[in-house]
C-alpha cells in the first residue's frame, strides 16, 4: 500500500495527540510547509523503515510530530516475545530490549543526585564481596562508571579477562548490576523507583517493567525483566533528554550535570558514554569490532542513541531539536546509517 503525506492524511494521524503534551505549547502538528522534494524524501525514508520490518516510526523535531506511523507486526515467534498489547492509538507496546539500558542510565543518574551512588566506588560497596567471579583484588578494581560504559574487563561469564577501564566490550549480563546496584543503594525494587523517579512524574503512562517470557535469549543474556514502552513515550523520554532533564510540567527529573555524565565518552570506546551509544567520535566499537570514523556518518555528530535487540532505535539530535523512534523486527545490519541517509534528505 502507497504512503502517503497529504495533508488530510498528516492531520488525521495528527489528531488526539493532546497526550503526547511536552513542555511550553506542547506538541504541534506537522510542519505542512515542506516543499514536494522534501515531501518525497520523507515518503522514500518512510518507505524504507516500512520495508525493513519496522512496526512503529516517529519523528519529532522541535515538539512538531513530522510523521507517525504505525504497520502490522511481523508474525514470528522471536518478534512476539518481545511485543504486548496495543495502545489506544494503534501502535504496539514493546519490550526495548538493550535500549532498557539508557533508561537505566536515567535511574542511575538520578541516583546520583540522590546521593545513593557515587559510580567512583566499587561495585562491591553496593552488592558485597563475591559479586563476580574474579579473585578478590581484581573484584575490588571494579568501579560503577566501569559498569555503566562496558569496561567491567569481566566476561559474560563474570570471569576476570583484563584490568578494568582498559578495554570495550559490549557485555550485557555484566550491565544487569546495574540493576541490583541502583536497587541496593535505593532500598527499592527497580520496578517501584522506575515509577516514582521516572514515569510517573514524567507521565510515561505507557512504560513499565514486565517479566519477560521464557525464551533462551533472555536467559543466556541473565536479564529476565524487560522494559516496555510505546513510540509515544520513547519520545517522551527523548524530550526530557532534549530539555536537560524537565518533565513536560517542568519538573526537574534530574541535573544538568547528572544528564551531561551520561553523554561523556568512554576512554575505552569513543562511541560510548554511560549505556548510551554516542554519533561524533573519531572511532567506534560496535558487534566486536573497531571501526574508524563515527557510528553513524550520515547522522548529525552529536547525536546520541539508545539501541536495543531487533533494532529498537530513539536517536535524539540535540543540534536539531529532534527525537526519531523506530520499533519493529530486525532489519538490515546497516539500518542506522542507511535510515539517515534518507532522513537528511527529509529534514532538509
Amino acid at each position: 500500500m502507497p504512503l502517503s503525506l497529504s495533508r488530510r492524511n498528516v492531520l488525521a494521524r495528527a489528531a488526539g495527540l493532546g497526550a503526547l503534551a511536552l513542555p511550553s505549547s506542547g506538541i504541534a502538528g506537522p510542519d505542512m510547509s515542506s516543499s514536494e522534494p522534501v515531501a518525497k524524501a520523507m515518503e522514500e525514508a518512510l518507505s524504507y523503515a516500512r520495508s525493513q520490518h519496522t512496526t512503529g516510526f516517529m519523528a519529532v523535531r522541535d515538539r512538531t510530530i513530522l510523521v507517525e506511523r504505525n504497520w502490522p507486526a511481523p508474525d514470528t515467534p522471536l518478534f512476539r516475545a518481545f511485543a504486548y498489547e496495543t495502545t489506544p492509538e494503534g501502535a504496539l507496546l514493546e519490550d526495548v530490549a538493550s535500549q532498557q539500558k539508557s533508561w537505566v542510565s536515567m535511574l542511575v543518574a538520578i541516583a546520583i543526585d540522590k546521593g545513593l551512588i557515587d559510580v567512583n566506588r566499587p561495585v562491591l560497596d553496593y552488592l558485597g564481596k563475591g559479586w563476580s567471579k574474579a579473585e578478590t583484588d581484581r573484584e575490588a578494581a571494579i568501579r560503577v562508571i566501569h559498569v555503566l560504559n562496558m569496561s567491567s574487563g569481566l566476561t559474560e561469564a563474570f570471569t576476570y579477562e583484563a584490568p578494568p577501564g582498559s578495554m570495550f566490550f559490549y557485555n550485557t549480563p555484566v550491565y544487569a548490576i546495574t540493576q541490583k546496584i541502583l536497587s541496593a543503594a535505593a532500598g527499592q525494587p527497580l520496578e517501584t523507583l522506575t515509577r516514582d523517579w521516572l514515569t510517573a512524574p514524567a507521565g510515561l503512562t505507557q512504560t513499565a517493567w514486565r517479566h519477560r517470557p521464557a525464551n533462551p535469549l533472555f536467559t543466556a543474556a541473565g536479564n529476565t525483566m524487560g522494559l516496555v514502552t510505546s513510540p509515544r513515550d520513547s519520545v517522551r523520554f527523548g524530550q526530557i533528554v532534549l530539555d536537560g532533564g524537565l518533565a513536560s510540567d517542568g519538573t526537574r527529573l534530574v541535573s544538568q550535570a547528572s544528564l551531561g555524565a551520561m553523554f561523556q565518552r568512554s576512554p575505552a570506546n569513543p562511541a560510548y558514554g554511560r549505556l548510551w551509544w554516542l554519533n561524533g567520535g573519531a572511532y567506534s566499537i560496535r558487534r566486536g569490532q573497531k571501526e574508524p570514523g563515527p557510528l553513524i556518518p550520515a547522522a548529525p555528530a552529536d547525536l546520541v542513541a539508545a539501541l536495543g535487540a531487533l533494532d529498537r532505535k530513539l536517536y535524539i539530535a540535540p543540534s536539531q531539536k529532534l527525537i526519531v523512534v523506530r520499533m519493529g523486527a530486525a532489519t538490515d545490519l546497516d539500518f542506522d546509517q542507511q535510515l539517515w541517509l534518507r532522513l537528511t534528505k527529509a529534514l532538509a
